[in-house]
This record gives structure tokens, sequence and C-alpha cells, in this order.
């Protein structure tokens, strides 16, 4: 179970290794009894997809099947109206997120008797008043372990912050509770949420619902894992490289990467704290795109400027949907090369948007090998000393997938600050070429290289980190096409772009991702987050 979790097998343990198994069986222990998986219902290891365990179980109610498949806009009317209480609501998603967890290895930290007790407030106060306590009413939402609640652990992967319970909370965190949400959960993450894959060595590995064999992505792919799994209707994560987008991607469901600035980002939890050569943001997770829209509207309708120094007063535009968008297509970043189920659907997409009568264009992929580059300078500029300083407490080591890190080597000063020269000239450049482009109202490409791939096997997250470096605001959506094994076998002769395109095409298995969704992603100009997510339902209309 230890390997499979992708933690020590080592007979005798160190330290760190004690202190992290006690969290994950606190974890553990914090399941009530009753929501203990019964053994003769538990799906065996080898039954790889679970997402259908939820309906068809029979542990569930029917009641708490239809609450927790009733999308967020249809709940919250519910919950406002009084129809359905917050309290019923909130334990549903809590036995469905107990679930999940012993699934999928997804959660980090468990709030169910919190949550249980806010509700109960929540209700009670709709009782006295009439009036919801704002438009998250009673309305459960899951976090992204980074995000910080008072007397909770934020480890970010990290055993020296077991037991190191917040004193504040985020931002976000309190307008949430403003706006009448009940937190629940958290979710887990990599090793300081720099790894394409949710794995760390305090939990161990998030796997994926769709298929257990396969990564959630990183690093908010605890999150991702729990909203494909059905246990959230809509969770939060965050995007320095990736880390919204990819884990979308790899379970199948929607996300906004917003540009930095739309939606409070401050006092939460980093792993490179104080790294902003590269901004983080955070965004909404969850199965439907109106869901989606839903969070962004009514987080920035909560005037986050007011409480986040660094939050644009930017209020809520309504845009009109464009019957014909002009959309150009990055087949690939020129280093490597879409896999075979990636590329058709892309391709089929494209020919369904043309037949639809929306404009196509080409779009070369400039300066996007120089922006991967720089986005990789940048995390390693501080020679990894922000990582040191967390795991040296403990003496747990550096994670395989963290070798670039353990291997780099500090810049100076005037070195990174030449590096910003470069990410400014690329930004105007970029900014250029698209506005030559008459007309254009977005780029349509690849969230990642992959479907899905197998643990350990993710290799390459610039299609996404390139718009991190430019700021641009991206949708990641699933866009209709499956993986068919029989039609997306491995390119013959292919001609490698570059040595990393020549990894990620020799290590792609058609018969291990057979069957699994296949996310594209729209991308749309800065602080123009309105505008992608109408376009995004644009093209939807027309797959």
């Amino acid at each position: 179970m230890l390997e499979y979790l992708g933690l020590s097998t080592d007979s005798k343990p160190k330290p760190w290794e004690r202190i992290a198994a006690a969290k994950r069986q606190a974890l553990r222990d914090a399941i009530p009894a009753e929501w203990v998986i019964p053994a003769e219902i538990l799906p065996p290891e080898e039954e790889t997809d679970v997402t259908t365990f939820l309906r068809e179980s029979g542990w569930f109610t029917d009641r708490e099947v239809e609450i927790t498949s009733t999308p967020a806009p249809e709940l919250l009317a519910e919950l406002s109206s009084g129809s359905c209480t917050s309290e019923e609501v909130t334990k549903a998603f809590c036995k469905a997120a107990a679930a999940a967890h012993q699934l999928t290895n997804c959660l980090s930290e468990i709030l169910f008797d919190e949550a249980i007790s806010r509700a109960k407030q929540l209700d009670d106060h709709l009782k006295q008043t009439g009036k919801p306590v704002g438009p998250f009413h009673g309305f459960p939402i899951s976090l992204k372990d980074n995000f910080n609640i008072i007397g909770k652990d934020s480890t970010i992967g990290f055993v020296s912050l077991v037991d190191d319970p917040a004193t504040y909370n985020s931002t976000l965190t309190d307008l949430l509770l403003e706006a009448g949400a009940v937190l629940y959960i958290k979710t887990n993450v990599p090793t300081a949420m720099m790894i394409a894959e949710t794995v760390n060595n305090v939990f161990g590995r998030t796997v994926n619902p769709r298929n257990r064999k396969l990564t959630p992505g990183g690093s908010s792919g605890g999150e991702a894992a729990l909203i494909a799994f059905g246990a959230s209707r809509i969770g939060v994560g965050t995007d320095i490289g990736g880390s919204l987008r990819i884990p979308a991607a790899c379970t199948g469901i929607f996300t906004l990467r917003p540009s930095f600035g739309r939606f409070p980002n401050s006092q939460t939890r980093s792993g490179l704290a104080g790294q902003e050569s590269v901004n983080s943001v955070n965004g909404p997770m969850a199965k439907t795109l109106p869901e989606i829209e839903l969070f962004a509207k009514t987080v920035v309708g909560q005037e986050p400027w007011i409480h986040d120094p660094k939050c644009l007063p930017i209020p809520w535009r309504s845009v009109e949907p464009k019957k014909t968008l002009k959309i150009a297509v990055l087949w690939n970043d020129g280093n490597v090369t879409p896999t075979p189920p990636v590329a058709r659907a892309l391709k089929e997409t494209v020919e369904k948007l043309k037949s639809a009568g929306h404009e196509i264009v080409d779009w070369g992929p400039t300066d996007h090998q120089a922006a991967v580059k720089l986005l990789s300078r940048k995390f390693l500029a501080d020679g990894a000393k922000s990582i040191r300083k967390l795991i040296e407490p403990t003496k747990e080591p550096f994670r395989p997938e963290m070798k670039d890190y353990e291997a780099s080597s500090e810049i100076g000063v005037n070195e990174l600050w030449q590096i910003h020269i470069e990410r400014n000239t690329l930004q105007k450049d970029y900014l250029e070429r698209w506005n030559a482009c008459e007309g254009l109202d977005a780029i349509l490409g690849p969230t990642t290289p992959y479907s899905s791939v197998e643990h350990g096997k993710f290799a390459y997250v610039g299609y996404t980190g390139v718009f991190n470096i430019l700021d641009y605001p991206a949708v990641s959506f699933p866009s209709g096409v499956k993986v068919d094994k029989a039609l997306d076998t491995p390119y013959a002769a292919h001609q490698a772009l570059s040595d990393i395109d020549a990894t990620v095409q020799n290590i792609y298995n058609a018969e291990a991702v057979d069957g699994m969704p296949v996310n594209l992603q729209l991308v749309g100009r800065r602080l123009e987050e309105e505008k992608v997510l109408m376009m995004t339902a644009v093209v939807l209309q027309a797959l």
C-alpha cells in the first residue's frame, strides 16, 4: 500500500516517516465510522474506474445521489429558498468526500464536524430571518490544501508543516465564509505544489477516479479527483504553471485560470514563498461551465480588491455571446507534439468550429519554447532554498520528481532582473503578434500533450506554462473526445521536435489511457475572463 501511495517502504521508518504516518492516520480517523466503506462493497484495486461508485454502490441513498448530482445554481436556489437544508446537503457531500478519499487518497484535511455545525447555524439563520446569509448560503465548497483555515494545517506536502495549524484565514477563505459557504474539506497537493502529479511525502499519491492507474495531474490534483468522483460541485485550486488546467484535463472537468488580480490570492501558503516573477492565481474547478461562471461572478461580486491589495477593482462584466469567433489554432508548441488522442480531439474540434461558421487561422508557436525555459529559470532561481528550508527540519528527502530543484543553484539579483526583462519583452512581442492578427478572439490548443498518463510519467507542462508567463486567462474544457486505443495508436516514424518530445511519445500508451476524456484549452486576452468563458460556451455549442 505504501508503494501504491508513492511512499517509502523501509522496514524501519525514519522520524519524518513516523510524523507523516501519524498525520495520515489522523486523517483516516477523522472519517466517522458510518462513512467508512464496508469491506464487502469496497472496490478492489484492480477496479480502476470508481466514478460510478457514488451512484451504483447502493451505499448512498437516492437523496444523497440527487444532492451531489445537482448543479450548483439549482442547489443554491433550493438552499436559499429553504426547500432543502444546508445540513442535509453538507452531510451528503461530506459522506461523498469520505468515500472519494478512501478510493483516491484525495484529501489533506477533514472539517466534517465544523462543516455540519456551520450548516445547522445557517439553517437556523434562514428560519429565523427568512433571508440567506449570502450568495453561497449553505453551499459546500472544497479548497486546495494551500488555502489557510484557522486551526487547520496547510502542509503543502511538507512533513515539517504537519501539526502547524494556521492562525489566520486566507482572504478567499474569509470571502467564501462571508458569502455563506460551508467549507468541509481541503485537498491533497504535490510537494511545494511544484509537481505536475499529486504526490508528496506526507499523504502519498492521489489517483485518478476515472482510472486509478493514472494521475489526476497536479498541483490541484486532489481537487480534480474529488470533483470528478462527484464529491464536490465547486472546488478552488491554484495555478502557477498549469496547476488548475492540467488536473482538469487529466480528469475531464472544467476550470478557469484567471489573470492575476481578478481573484484574491493573499495569505495563502506557498512552497516558493516570495516568488513573484510569475504569479500564482486561484480559480474554480467544476463539472460544468455554468458552475465555473457562477463562482467567478460571485467572488468578484464580493469586491475582493477591498481585502486583497493586489486584486484589481474590476467588477464582473456582462458579455454578449458572439455568433462567430475568430480562433487561432496552436497545433503544437514547437517543443512537444500532442499525443494522438489530443491531436485528434483538436482536429475534430476545429472541423466542427468551421462547420459552425467560425473563422479558423493557424497560430505558430513563436516564443513558446523561450517561455518554457523562462518559467523553469524563474522557479529554480533561489537554488531551492525555499524548499530546503522546509525539508531540513525533519530531514525528509527531496522527492524524485523534484530532482531539478535539488540540483539547482541560486542566481544573483541582477541575473533575475535580466530574466524579468526577457519576460517583459516576450509579453510585448506576443501582444503585438495577437494585435496583428486582426479580429482575433482566442487561441485554441492542447491543455497538455496527454489525456492523462500513468503515475510518474507526466513530463511536460509547456502548453499551460506559457500562458502563466503571459498572464492570459484560459479555460480547460472537455472536448467530448475520448481516447480510442484502436484509433489513437502511437505515431509511426515520428520526427521528434525535441528530446522531451521523444520522451513523451515513447511513453505514450494508448492501452493505458483508453476511454479517458480529452480536454483542450481556450485562451483569451489578459483580464478578459468574462469573454473567455463566453467563448468557451460558444465553442461547446459547436461541439
